[in-house]
């Protein structure tokens, strides 16, 4: 397993993807400045953090809102094969709220949540871009 980014879910995407690119000086990877997903990479280091709008989210789990008292952040894991990791956490007592399936077409993705309810994204890459 491998911690591929940790995702914060914004309602003003355009605002915090300016923060991220031109305050704080981090690399954008495909320049989609109205979202609904970015991930910014430091100079140095593999992990990142990525934008993405809320309503995207919600979109997918059918339960959060585009409210800011909703989800604020996701721990984003990426798996090499999404089916087995998943039924061995469901064997061991997690509970999964959405998938796995499709999330793009060079992902697929499963989602839970930790005894805190802080979500949690499961990742198996499809397609790797050079």
């Amino acid at each position: 397993m491998e911690l591929a980014q940790v995702r914060l879910l914004v309602s003003d995407f355009a605002a915090c993807y300016r923060f991220y690119a031109e305050v704080l000086g981090l690399k954008p990877q495909s320049g989609a400045t109205e979202g609904p997903y970015e991930k910014f990479s430091p100079v140095t280091g593999s992990a990142g953090i990525a934008l993405q709008d809320r309503t995207m989210m919600a979109g997918i789990l059918g339960e959060l809102g585009d409210a800011v008292t909703g989800h604020r952040s996701l721990v984003v894991l990426r798996v090499d094969d999404l089916d087995t990791y998943c039924e061995q956490i469901v064997s061991r007592g997690a509970t999964l709220l959405h998938g796995p399936a499709p999330m793009t077409e060079r992902m697929r993705v499963a989602h839970l949540k930790d005894p805190e309810g802080n979500l949690v994204e499961l990742q198996e890459w499809l397609l790797m871009l050079g």
